[in-house]
């Protein structure tokens, strides 16, 4: 199962799912303390801005990047949860969550996995640059960027809701 959640909620989730692993997507991820529950091995922090075109001074998702989460989601037993998270919770982390659910359900419908995010949290609002990196390392056809838009936009909050996301 994966959870997704802001910094702020991250020691909570962590400690009230039980997670084996965590993934920071932010910018400033020197400000992120791994909670001690986790081994240093299972966290990764990826440091990149939530931002869709170039801006001088702030860091654009990229193909190495995108490559990074899905190569710590393969490496994920999947014999605890995982946490996912960025500073809201709200756009790097749930086009992270949504990469890893596509990875992870190589059959199942783009379209049925966003309606979950969508169900789950109104406010998710995935960065569909990560997303259309995401597409295109899992050879999606841009389908997830589609599901996105056939999801519409997400109701507006300062901060997500954790949720979780069923992987079967």
């Amino acid at each position: 199962m994966i959870h997704v959640c802001s910094l702020a909620a991250l020691p909570e989730v962590v400690r009230l799912t039980g997670a084996s692993h965590v993934l920071t997507v932010m910018g400033k991820v020197d400000q992120v303390q791994r909670p001690e529950s986790i081994l240093a091995a299972n966290h990764l922090k990826i440091s990149v801005d939530d931002i869709t075109e170039p801006m001088e001074g702030f860091v654009i998702p990229s193909e190495a990047h995108i490559e990074q989460v899905l190569a710590f989601v393969r490496g994920w037993n999947r014999g605890a949860p995982l946490v996912i998270h960025c500073y809201a919770g709200v756009s790097r982390s749930t086009a992270s969550a949504f990469a890893a659910a596509c990875m992870l359900n190589p059959r199942r419908d783009e379209r049925v996995i966003a309606q979950q995010i969508r169900a789950a949290s109104p406010m998710a609002s995935p960065n569909r640059l990560m997303v259309g990196l995401a597409d295109r390392a899992l050879g999606r056809d841009g389908r997830m960027l589609r599901a996105l838009d056939e999801i519409g936009p997400a109701s507006m909050m300062v901060e997500g809701k954790p949720f979780r996301i069923e992987l079967e």
